[in-house]
């Protein structure tokens, strides 16, 4: 039941891993899907119902070997996954564009609480290289939520392709409170013949906060 251009957007994320504390007993991972209410015409809005967790949109894309990083050991921070592989659970999710960025919400439920991946205080900012690749992870300011843990990621990534260098971003913003999680990805999109728009970082974390109101609703 994947959506195509869900997973498409997903496999440059992956940053995130997590849990907290107890969760709602009422909570209801099905309801993330109401957002979509929230995104006026200029968006196209796409969801995916209340599934079984999809390991190719929630592991997100793993770095190739060999990568340096700086500081040396901020390496399982860096690599972080979206939720680790082999994770059972449930998923539903709500993806919007428009406006020059994509939005992605998703409600994850678990088996068991998943460990948090947090960047402590040695690893606020991370680079990586190796080979053609090389880019920068770094802890950024999440909304607090009373009784959710929050965790804000921003990765860049560049690399070479056909001889022409690429270079992409997201931003990862966390919610984890016992056996659930809200995650929210946004990226720019890159449309033909226009400049690539800032990311709205302030939406994306208004976002989070719905997202969970949403399902412990």
């Amino acid at each position: 039941m994947s959506n195509p251009r869900i997973a498409a957007a997903l496999a440059c994320a992956g940053v995130l891993a997590a849990c907290g504390s107890q969760a709602s007993q009422s909570a209801d991972i099905a309801r993330v899907t109401g957002l979509k209410a929230s995104f006026g015409p200029e968006y196209k809005v796409t969801e995916v119902a209340r599934t079984g967790i999809d390991p190719n949109l929630l592991t997100g894309q793993k770095l190739p070997e060999g990568l340096k990083f700086d500081p040396a050991g901020c390496a399982t921070f860096a690599t972080g996954q979206l939720v680790p592989p082999g994770t059972k659970g449930n998923m539903a999710a709500v993806s919007a564009e428009g406006q020059g960025t994509r939005f992605i919400v998703i409600a994850v439920e678990t088996n068991e609480a998943v460990p948090v991946t947090d960047p402590g205080p040695d690893c606020k900012k991370v680079t990586f290289g190796g080979g053609a690749v090389r880019g920068a992870v770094e802890s950024v300011d999440a909304p607090k939520i009373e009784g959710a843990q929050t965790l804000g990621v921003h990765r860049v990534l560049q690399t070479v392709i056909n001889g022409a260098p690429r270079t992409g971003e997201v931003y990862n913003y966390s919610a984890h409170f016992g056996d659930y999680q809200v995650i929210v990805t946004a990226n720019p999109l890159v449309v033909p013949d226009k400049p690539v728009v800032p990311v709205n970082t302030q939406r994306a974390a208004e976002l989070l906060v719905a997202g969970v109101n949403a399902i412990r609703s």
